[in-house]
């Protein structure tokens, strides 16, 4: 990879400066908007604290890498998904979280080289906890390695899920999933709406398994490679490769990752 630790070093600098961004607009306060203008839905929001996020991150990235894409959910949409050096960023997840003043988001940055991921930073600002990964490296927390639970049994699980905005057929086949989870047993369902930071839960041990049914490449760029690192599982929700688009993720450690594919796939809408 190119120079690994230069580009961490760059991906930590960044995700912290722009978490600084979304700090000051948390303590000081900002307007939300729907993200689609007056027609949007009232939920899927947006603000000057993502979009000055973003910018000042594509910033520091530009500035040691100007010749590396950059993909992100706001203003960089647009890049190249097939470069050689891709930047995948998220300015904000868990923006609903932000407007609420639920101190539960972060900023995530992905580093993937030909297609594979091969870095990543994730920032909670609030509760300055960052999670860093190098493919082959292993995963951290504050510094702190990192790994997976050992739990083997469904029944002992505690699970991770994610709504996307969609409230008609998407909805009601992730309640679907969940009933049926409960249905063996598990110990809780959790929903935490930042899925960045939730596939850091797995990553950590916290969680035994995280699925949602339609992510942006955005939201999980780095936190699916934390996972990885940390010893788990990650694919869409039929148990195949990820792309870099729009998809379904399920998140495991590795134990229970048959045993919870089967239940997405079978809810898959």
């Amino acid at each position: 990879m190119t120079n690994a630790q230069l580009i961490l070093d760059t991906a930590i600098a960044a995700s912290r400066t722009g978490g600084a961004i979304l700090r000051r607009y948390f303590e000081e306060g900002v307007t939300m908007r729907n993200k689609s203008g007056d027609g949007g839905k009232s939920y899927d929001l947006v603000s000057d604290a993502d979009e000055e996020s973003e910018q000042v991150i594509a910033s520091i990235i530009r500035e040691t890498f100007p010749d590396h894409e950059l993909l992100g959910e706001e203003s960089l949409q647009g890049g190249d998904v097939d470069s050689e050096h891709l930047w995948i960023i998220d300015p904000l997840d868990g923006t609903n979280n932000f407007a609420h003043r639920i101190e539960h988001f972060a900023v995530s940055i992905g580093y993937y080289e030909n297609g594979q991921a091969k870095a990543g930073a994730i920032y909670n600002p609030i509760h300055d906890d960052l999670y860093t990964t190098v493919h082959g490296q292993g995963a951290f927390r504050n510094g702190q390695r990192v790994c997976v639970s050992s739990t083997d049994q469904l029944g002992q699980a505690m699970i991770g899920c994610g709504f996307y905005y969609d409230r008609g057929s998407m909805m009601q086949a992730t309640l679907a999933a969940i009933e049926e989870c409960f249905s063996h047993n598990i110990h809780g369902i959790r929903r935490f709406g930042t899925a960045s930071l939730d596939l850091c839960m797995v990553g950590c041990g916290k969680l035994e398994g995280f699925f949602e049914y339609n992510l942006s490449p955005w939201d999980f760029a780095a936190g699916s490679l934390f996972v990885t690192e940390a010893g788990g599982q990650i694919t869409d929700a039929r148990a195949g490769t990820l792309p870099m688009s729009s998809t379904s993720v399920v998140a495991s450690n590795s134990h229970l990752h048959s045993a919870l594919t089967e239940i997405t796939q079978r809810h898959h809408p």
